[in-house]
């Protein structure tokens, strides 16, 4: 089995990035330290982002590091940074407490299994239901990859979840109706390592942001990792208009057009605690909301609507 490239390794500690000095020094109004935390999901362009901002202004350092929404969430809240990654809704009582979203770019979350898997091909042709699904991970019903299939295999299934508080399995549990502490399975931290679990176990399930199932620079998806279809109109198989899986650019497509479901597919957002007030965080978000965003297709996520970007950049006045 192939293994999993070195930079799908690298995510699996919560580590920080801080941009070097690489760009020539010029006046420039626009200076200070931006730190960020947060969701797998974002991280990836949100490093991208602050690599083109700092292009533009490079009197501004960055400190980004990845550990899930849950500690984005937390981290920003209690200000000690001032971005917290979020790949899920922010709840009421968030907002109570001071949380201040702004949605910058979609993703979604898929089902994913190895490229291993014993009935693959079967798998691929049938799809997974929403119901079956639910029965997977939340209930534990189906304990077979027979039964998930409808063939007389007797390999179990052996289900992995996120450990760490994040908005994938927010997201995917949401899809099922459920919260992320429903879902059962053994608990992997991160979203890299939930990719690296399932692709070396031939009976496993997860699921994965977009992100980390598909390899970003060849759009394929990642060594040993295959993501299953789902069989949104539950006839049992997967239908021509439902099979667009093989390649990133299709699936971000699929979900730009609406034909993939939400949830799975979702808003990620920026949140800081209160309106941002800093001058270079203000233009940081201002900058991702309007130039920043012709890097979101090119690193793998979705362009929201050009409505919700403005209502971003009224929130931020």
């Amino acid at each position: 089995m192939k293994k999993i490239t070195p930079y799908f390794f690298a995510f699996l500690v919560i580590f920080s990035l801080s941009v070097g000095k690489s760009y020539t020094q010029t006046k420039d109004a626009i200076n200070g330290n931006i730190s960020i935390s947060g969701a797998f999901a974002l991280y990836p362009l949100t490093v991208k982002w602050a690599e083109e901002f700092r292009k533009l202004h490079p009197n501004v350092k960055f400190d980004i590091s990845a550990g899930g929404a849950g500690k984005g969430m937390t981290d920003a809240l209690a200000k000690m940074v001032d971005i917290g990654l979020v790949s899920r809704e922010i709840n009421p009582e968030e907002v109570k407490k001071g949380a201040f979203g702004i949605a910058v770019t979609k993703d979604a979350v898929v089902p994913t299994i190895s490229a291993a898997n014993p009935v693959l091909k079967d798998i691929l042709t049938i799809g997974l239901k929403r119901d079956a699904a639910f029965n997977i991970f939340i209930t534990g019903k189906i304990k077979t990859w027979g039964q998930a299939v409808g063939t007389k295999s007797a390999i179990p299934i052996r289900i992995y979840t996120r450990s760490d508080a994040c908005g994938a399995g927010e997201t995917w549990a949401k899809y099922l109706g459920k919260k992320q502490e429903d879902l059962l399975g053994v608990g992997v931290f991160g979203d890299p390592g939930l990719a690296q679990a399932v692709s070396k176990d031939p009976s496993g399930i997860a699921y994965n942001n977009i992100g980390y199932a598909y390899d970003a620079k060849t759009k394929q998806p990642n060594p040993g990792v295959k993501v299953i279809p789902l069989d949104i109109n539950n006839n049992g198989k997967i239908d021509p208009e439902e099979n667009f899986y093989d390649t990133m650019n299709a699936i971000i497509n699929a979900i730009a057009a609406g034909n993939y479901p939400s949830p799975p597919a979702r808003d990620l957002y920026f949140v800081t605690s209160g309106k941002p007030v800093k001058k270079e965080l203000v233009e940081f978000i201002r900058w991702s909301l309007t130039e920043g965003q012709k890097y979101v297709l090119e690193s793998g996520y979705i362009n929201i609507p050009k409505e919700k970007l403005a209502s971003g950049l009224e929130k931020i006045k």
